[in-house]
């Protein structure tokens, strides 16, 4: 029986794929990267015991400060948008998973990410709930061990399995926050951590329309939440240098032209210095124009063929060929 090393979370998503890694004959060890507090703790040992699975629980708090905490922080400070589960993934989360299956000799190690694996490649899960985005930066190393058993599935059918099993995590809601940051608003945490810039203008052109509280409230595309002359408007930029927010107006969020910065692939290699792709510049699925890649000293350059909503700078971009995931980086 080969064994496999599952990151068990707290949530519904992972104790479905270690059942259905027991089903198809593998010797399922979890590990539980501890950093959410204590009921999420008890809500991955409770699965951990129902499915009969060893659960180690790994402290990774300091891991996670100073690849995903620190660097989230910078990144508002400096007026970007960042997406923290894409840096955690390939730093901190699958590094973890990998240093247990070392220790136990195993060869593969799994998630309960909607996506698919060959070992090689990555590709979009079901369409209903695909998180392929969130992948986008793993590793040709990590990718080559890497099991993905929910990828076909959708996530009402892995409710279903789960309470048809009796976890008690089955009708959990989805985290719609980080997990390090459970209970507090970004902004509540990011004051936490530092001193955040106060208010400052919002301009729409060299008009000051009023005053936001905080540039670390606001992401590009956001609404802003007043109107001009009965018209919406929206953050296009946030200027961290002058501590002021830039607005516009719906139609002027959209871009053709970005460019990404500290690109990677997932099977190790670009498919050439300039090819055709789709991409995607949030976790949203019905959003993947086409798009050309012309690859630069620093990433890339990527015009897509239809207009973008809103990218915003330090958020990540992922790129596809049809279905198959070919790496990301973060736009700049």
């Amino acid at each position: 029986m080969e064994k496999v090393v599952l990151g068990l979370s707290d949530g519904v998503d992972s104790a479905v794929a270690a059942r259905v890694l027991m089903d198809r004959g593998y010797e399922v060890h979890g590990v539980y990267l501890d950093i959410a507090g204590a009921d999420a703790r008890a809500d991955a040992l409770a699965s951990a015991e129902r499915l009969g699975v060893e659960l180690q629980v790994a402290d990774i708090h300091e891991e996670l400060n100073r690849h995903v905490c620190e660097p989230f922080l910078r990144a508002y400070l400096a007026g970007r948008t960042p997406n923290p589960c894409i840096g955690c993934n390939p730093e901190v989360k699958f590094p973890s998973l990998l240093r247990r299956a070392d220790e136990l000799g195993a060869r593969l190690i799994a998630t309960g990410h909607y996506a698919r694996c060959d070992g090689q490649n990555l590709y979009m899960g079901n369409p209903d709930n695909d998180q392929s985005y969130m992948l986008a930066r793993l590793r040709p190393e990590q990718v080559s061990r890497l099991l993905l058993p929910l990828g076909a599935y959708q996530k009402k059918r892995v409710r279903e399995m789960a309470a048809e099993m009796g976890l008690r995590v089955a009708s959990k809601p989805d985290s719609r926050e980080n997990c390090f940051i459970r209970g507090q608003t970004y902004a509540e945490w990011l004051e936490s951590r530092a001193a955040m810039p106060g208010p400052g203008a919002a301009r729409l052109g060299d008009e000051v329309i009023g005053m936001h509280e905080g540039i670390h409230h606001y992401t590009v595309g956001q609404r802003w939440p007043e109107l001009w002359h009965e018209r919406r408007l929206y953050v296009s930029a946030i200027h961290a240098e002058s501590n002021e927010l830039e607005l516009c107006l719906w139609d002027d969020l959209f871009r053709r032209k970005f460019d990404i910065a500290n690109l990677s692939f997932v099977n190790g290699s670009a498919p050439g210095n300039e090819f055709r792709a789709a991409v995607r510049v949030r976790h949203t699925r019905w959003e993947t124009p086409a798009c050309t890649v012309v690859l630069t000293e620093h990433g890339a350059h990527v015009v897509t063929d239809e207009p973008v909503r809103a990218p915003a700078p330090g958020q990540a971009a992922a790129l596809y060929d049809g279905e198959r995931l070919l790496g990301g980086g973060y736009i700049v």
